[in-house]
């Protein structure tokens, strides 16, 4: 077998959510608005580009996973052509004006929005983005290295964690331009990343993260698949406050 990305994910709603707003996309297979109990892995050969992305439905707001679906099945359709920074950049903004355009035509999905962050995988490089709080994450032998940027107000001192958004697509009353964050880094056999929904990362402090990381990948059961579950029990253990979706990725030789 040549080089391949292996991806590990799920999707739960959390233990207070009455539902899923949060949608997935890897290549082009998505999730929307739907619940798995247990992690699926999915291989892909390095070559055409592959996204790999978390879109966040905005909570409290009609139609959170409306615009979140929207977004995970266009980069899921779009994905095969995105392969440098500008083409991602665009595609997000192109990504923006249809949630808004969606909601201009049902009344009821007014300002639905949702964030999202994920990674285009292409042979030797790989192309971070997001718009919002949901996070992409390097895992390295030291722990994890957040290579996304939270699209949030500074935090006062000792507050860990903020639901308050500065950036996402859709979300407002009338079309609001986006910035999307994206950055190139290299991409070699054996990096691996996190990417995810705030539903992990607020309840489950980094360092929690990586510790689980780090234990799941050694003994004789270690899959990203297994961490993949122990990352997700850990957000239900700390109350499942939110929807969790995660996939870890992994280049494998």
């Amino acid at each position: 077998m040549g080089p391949y990305i292996a991806v590990s994910a799920l999707s739960h709603e959390g233990l207070v959510r009455g539902h899923n707003e949060d949608s997935l996309t890897v290549g082009p297979w998505t999730l929307c608005a739907t619940v798995t109990t247990n992690p699926q892995t999915l291989l892909f050969p390095v070559g055409p580009p592959c996204v790999v992305a978390v879109a966040d439905g905005l909570g409290g707001h009609p139609g959170g996973e409306v615009a979140s679906a929207l977004v995970a099945r266009r980069l899921a359709a779009d994905g095969g052509a995105l392969d440098d920074e500008d083409s991602v950049r665009e595609e997000l903004q192109g990504c923006n004006r249809a949630v808004y355009a969606a909601a201009a035509e049902e009344p009821e999905l007014a300002a639905m929005g949702t964030t999202v962050a994920g990674l285009v995988l292409l042979p030797e490089r790989a192309l971070v983005f997001n718009v919002g709080d949901s996070r992409v994450y390097r895992i390295t032998g030291d722990g994890l290295r957040r290579v996304s940027v939270d699209d949030s107000p500074p935090l006062p001192p000792g507050q860990r964690t903020t639901s308050v958004v500065t950036q996402t697509l859709g979300g407002s009353l009338g079309l609001t331009f986006v910035e999307p964050h994206v950055r190139a880094a290299p991409l070699a056999a054996g990096d691996r990343y996190l990417v995810c929904s705030d539903g992990l990362t607020d309840p489950v402090p980094e360092e929690e993260l990586a510790g689980l990381l780090e234990r799941s990948s050694e003994g004789a059961d270690r899959s990203d698949g297994r961490a993949a579950f122990e990352l997700w029990k850990a957000a239900i253990e700390a109350g499942g406050p939110d929807n969790i979706t995660l996939a870890l990725v992994r280049v494998g030789a």
